[in-house]
This record gives C-alpha cells, structure tokens and sequence, in this order.
C-alpha cells in the first residue's frame, strides 16, 4: 500500500542528494588532492651529512642524483693550502679574511670553502750539511739546529738528517727535545755534498712517516752542490708530489770569483736555496752573523705555524694524476702591496698512484 508521507520523504532526499553533487565536483575541482611532499633536512640530519660527505672527499654541497633517486658519488679532493702573506717589508699579516683572497686553480677562479689561521701542530725535519766544506760553520750549524729544537711545542715532531755524499738519519721522528738535541751533538764533517739527493730522501721519509698534516724540512747548508745524482727538476717535482715545505739557512760567503758564465759559485748556490724554497711555498735566509739565529729560528717557527690554510674543492674534480698549477692573489685593505706564498700546486693523483711514485722513486 503506498503511503503519500514516505513517498515525499523519499523525493526530498534524492533532491538534496542530487543538489549536492555539483557543489562536491567544484570543491573538488578548485582544491586537488595534494601529493605528500618530501619533509625538508634538519640542520643537524644536514650537519652529519656534510661531515660524512668530508670524510669521503666529497663536495659539501648536495650530490646530483640519477633517476630513481640513487645519489652519484663525485670524486673530490679537497685541497687545502698553507699561505704564508708577507707585505713590502716582509714583515708577516695576519688580519686577512676570506674575502683577501683569491685562488685560481690552471688559471680557473675557485669557490673558497673556508680559511683559518690557526696554530696548528707540526712535523718538520732538520737536515744539517756535514760536508766537508761546512766543517769550520758546523758549530754555528749545531747552534742553529738547537734553536730550532728550542722552538718545539708538545704536540709538534721532529727529525735529524745529515749529509755528505750520502744521507743518514741521525734521529727519526720524536717529541722529545733531548733526543733531539743529543744527536745534534753526533754530527761530524767529511766528504762531498750531496744536497738535491737528500732534500729528496729526507722530504719522502717526511711524507710516509710524519703524524701531522703540515709538514717541512728545514735544510742548513752553504749550498754548494757537487754530488747529487738528481737534478733540481727531479727535486721539485718530490717537493710538489710530497707536499712538503722547504726552509733553507745559506752559510754562504761572500765570493768575489766568477765563472764562466759571469757568475760566482756562492751566488749560484744562493740562487738555488731560493729557487728550491719558493717552489715549495718555503722561504730562505742567508745570515751574515751567529747573533742572527736565534731570530731566524723563530722566524722560521712562527712562519710553519700560523699560516693562513685556505680549503675548496677543485673545479675540475677528475683524478686523473695532471699536476694542477695553483695561484694565490691577495689584497691588502689599503696597506700596500701583499705577497701570499704557498706551494705551486699539486698532483690530482688518487692515493694508489701517490704510493706507487713513492715505491719507485725507492
């Protein structure tokens, strides 16, 4: 039987149903289901992944990605260089900030991750000329040495080579300033020189067993070469590969003589002492007088510690064993000219290759 009261009730429901339709299709149209989104890093999640990316040598950046959200995993070094800026007088600055800076890597601009002055610790070699020709200098040699011994820290280490014909150790590496200074005293004179051979044996050893990152040798000598088998190219290129600072201390005398090529054998030694020091970011000194050490020592100390370290990661990422010529400029806020002195460069070489040259230069 139909009842009039259930039928209306049926037909008002189906209106209101039917009337609701296009409202909900035009909700719908206007606001889309949006897809969840990817929740942003968190500085610290950031942090960590930053530190593990400098861990492996990556960039700090983020790394590109292959589809399917699979991260490709760039080869990148980072290099850092020790610069020691020096003004007109060549007295040290140290109140430079980032922005005085500008390195360039084969002649390409590079991005500076990050600089510091920072007084870091050390690991550096004293190699002592016994050859003949410095017998009436060796106890101003031993002098200097000490002075050198002097200026250590607790956390720094140090060598002691001689040489004549032929390198020796006279002391491996140690923190202890009495060792050091007891086997000063072992030195003794005769013989030939051989200086470009053993800045190369003593800057390997320096390389495979120093603890710390900044390294150098300290050479003492009249520069007076007659018995190396290698040549300086050979010297320069050990210097480059093992990224080992060169200080020279020229006894040299004053040598009125000419050669023939117009000059002396005294200033063709010097000549080579700073050659052989500005190619590996080195300095050299040529006292004239004992009274002098004591200040060059510390010189040479305050020089090998509190250097600007400029870090950024190549532009040219590739491993591929070229050497890449690094250039440093830098300004001087209105105080006249500034010279910046670091290494020339560096090999790109991935560390099974540094190994090998190593092995086969033994």
């Amino acid at each position: 039987m139909h009842t009039p009261g259930l039928s209306r009730k049926i037909i008002s429901i189906l209106l209101v149903y039917l009337l609701s339709v296009p409202i909900r299709s035009r909700i719908a149209a206007q606001d889309p289901v949006q897809p969840p989104q990817p929740q942003p890093k968190t500085q610290q999640q950031s942090n960590k992944t930053r530190k593990a990316d400098h861990r492996r040598g990556a960039a700090s950046e983020d790394q590109p990605q292959e589809p399917g959200g699979e991260t490709i995993r760039i080869n990148t070094q980072l290099v850092q260089l020790d610069v020691t800026v020096i003004d007109q007088n060549n007295n040290p600055v140290f109140n430079l900030n980032k922005d005085n800076f500008t390195v360039y890597e084969d002649k390409v601009k590079q991005t500076i991750n990050s600089l510091s002055r920072e007084e870091v610790p050390l690991s550096f070699g004293l190699v002592i000329d016994t050859s003949g020709s410095m017998r009436p200098k060796l106890q101003t040699v031993s002098n200097a040495a000490r002075d050198l011994v002097k200026q250590m820290r607790a956390d720094d280490e140090a060598f002691l080579a001689q040489f004549k014909i032929e390198s020796e150790l006279v002391q491996d590496f140690t923190d202890d300033k009495r060792e050091l200074e007891e086997s000063i005293e072992q030195l003794f004179t005769m013989g030939g020189t051989a200086l470009l051979d053993a800045i190369i044996a003593t800057s390997d050893y320096a390389q495979e067993k120093a603890k710390r990152r900044r390294k150098a040798i300290i050479v003492i000598s009249d520069g007076l070469e007659k018995n190396s088998a290698s040549k300086e190219k050979e010297v320069i290129n050990a210097i480059k590969e093992n990224e080992v600072q060169l200080y020279m201390i020229g006894f040299i005398e004053e040598d009125e003589s000419r050669s023939f090529f117009g000059k002396s054998a005294t200033k063709k030694a010097q000549e080579l002492l700073i050659r052989l020091a500005d190619d590996s970011g080195g300095r050299a000194f040529f006292p004239r007088d004992l009274s002098e050490i004591p200040a060059i020592a510390a010189q040479i100390a305050k020089d090998m510690r509190t250097q600007y370290i400029i870090s950024y990661y190549p532009s040219n990422n590739l491993r591929d064993g070229s050497f890449r010529v690094v250039h440093v400029d830098v300004t001087s806020n209105g105080k006249g000219r500034l010279i910046a002195r670091t290494r020339q460069g560096y090999y790109a070489r991935n560390d099974q290759e540094s190994k090998g040259l190593r092995n086969r230069r033994k």
